[in-house]
This record gives C-alpha cells, sequence and structure tokens, in this order.
C-alpha cells in the first residue's frame, strides 16, 4: 500500500540566504501493508514529524520517493479519500466557526452525492466515536479535548480511507481519555479495515494500537520491528526506549 524509498529531507538553516542545510531524514526506506498499522517512534527532534509531513504531501522529499498504492503521494489525487490525518492540536483542527455538523460533513460532501445518505453517514459515524446526536450542533469551545479528537477522528474516518496517519493524537490528552480514544482507534480500524501510521513519543501507546514499531533517531531508522518481539529489539537505543514496557 505504501512504500517509502531512500528518502531524504535537508531544511535551510539560518535563514533564506544561508547556504548552511540540515539533514533532517536520512535513507528513510519501508513499506507498509493495507490494513497495517506502523508505529513511528522517536524523540523531539528525531525526524518523525517531518515523515509525516511527507507521507501526507504536505512535503516534498528532496530525494527518493513515497508511493501509495504505486503512485505518488505528493500527488492530490492519489491522497484524496485515501490518505487522512489526526492531528495532536484538535483546537485548530476544527474550524472554530464551524458546528460539529459542518466539520464532519466537509469531506462527506467530496464523496456522497445524496444530502440524505450523507445526514444518515453522519450520525453513524458520531456514534461509531462515541458522540451522540446532541453533539450535532455544538462548537468547538463547548468540546472537552476528548470530545473533539473524536470528531477529528470522525472526519478523518468519514471517506473510509485505507490509511489515516495520527501525528501525536492523543499525547495532549488526559491518561484515561488517551485510552478511551486507543479503544476507539482499535474498534474503527476492525469496522473500516484501514491502516494506521501512527506518529508519537510514546513506545506504550504504539505497541499496544501498532503490528509493527520503526524507531526513528536522528532522522535514520534504527531499528524496525513486530509489536510481538520488542523484547528483542537489537540497538542500545532502541532498548532504552522499551524499558518501560519490557519489565
Amino acid at each position: 500500500m505504501l512504500s517509502v524509498d531512500h528518502v531524504e529531507k535537508f531544511y535551510r538553516k539560518g535563514g533564506m540566504f544561508s547556504g548552511e542545510r540540515q539533514h533532517v531524514l536520512k535513507n528513510i526506506s519501508f513499506a507498509c501493508k493495507q490494513g497495517e498499522s506502523l508505529g513511528i517512534i522517536g524523540e523531539s527532534g528525531s525526524g518523525k514529524s517531518t515523515l509525516g509531513r511527507l507521507l501526507l504531501g504536505i512535503e516534498k522529499p528532496d530525494h527518493g520517493t513515497i508511493l501509495f498504492e504505486e503512485q505518488r503521494v505528493q500527488n492530490r489525487r492519489t491522497r484524496l479519500g485515501n490518505i487522512s490525518a489526526v492531528f495532536q492540536d484538535y483546537t485548530s483542527s476544527i474550524n472554530p466557526f464551524y458546528t460539529v455538523e459542518q466539520a464532519v460533513m466537509e469531506p462527506l460532501k467530496l464523496q456522497m452525492k445524496v444530502p440524505e445518505d450523507r445526514k444518515s453517514k453522519l450520525v453513524t459515524l458520531l456514534h461509531q466515536v462515541g458522540l451522540d446526536s446532541s453533539y450535532l450542533k455544538k462548537y468547538p469551545h463547548e468540546l472537552s479535548g476528548g470530545e473533539a479528537q473524536r470528531v477529528c477522528i470522525a472526519r478523518a474516518v468519514a471517506t473510509e480511507p485505507k490509511c489515516i496517519l495520527f501525528d501525536e493524537a492523543i499525547s495532549s490528552l488526559d491518561g484515561s481519555v488517551q485510552i478511551q480514544v486507543l479503544e476507539l482507534l482499535k474498534s474503527l480500524r476492525n469496522i473500516y479495515n484501514m491502516g494506521y501510521i501512527f506518529i508519537t513519543h510514546d513506545i506504550q501507546a504504539a505497541a499496544y494500537i501498532c503490528d509493527k514499531v520503526m524507531i526513528i533517531r536522528s532522522g535514520q531508522i534504527e531499528e524496525m520491528v513486530d509489536v510481538e518481539h520488542l523484547k528483542d529489539v537489537q540497538s542500545a537505543y532502541a532498548k532504552k526506549l522499551l524499558q518501560m514496557i519490557i519489565s
């Protein structure tokens, strides 16, 4: 489904007239199959969010290719209806002047022609993320953090994409709410047979929801391992990150 081949990314340092460049991603290659969930783990500054932007086509790699079903991900047609995203900052992810109904209806309008069908699908989506019809007319400022993120998830699921990228999507939520959202994501994945790219610094959350974990350090892949073999990681850095869940 998703193929990343020898991807490199540089950013200019010291302003637009500086010739100095920072090498943010170095020779990144991996693949994800249909319906697979991959956790991308790394500390702040490791390059994981930059990689996320490349996977979403928000930025282009300086070298290498990123293909989704053998088409370049930078092509909007490739992504449309196939790849969605949920970000950390749910407060800025929803237009503050939109109701919940308007926010979730946006992607549905691209997919469904009949208004009655869209409304029915909207109500179904809300129920699937644990919200009832009373939320339809609410605005973002009337929602808790967990409720707002559930709305973002409903919107991401609306087009029934083949892949959803989550960039630190639960890190700003309280612990108990994080667990609820992780359970929700597990349930939705089973319903829609979607693949997840789960970018996080929380290795416990990734281990809970993912099939594989890719550990990034200083812009490079340190190690890739199936979740059931997490205890068998080889590198000292990976072992250090995993200490919290192997005891």
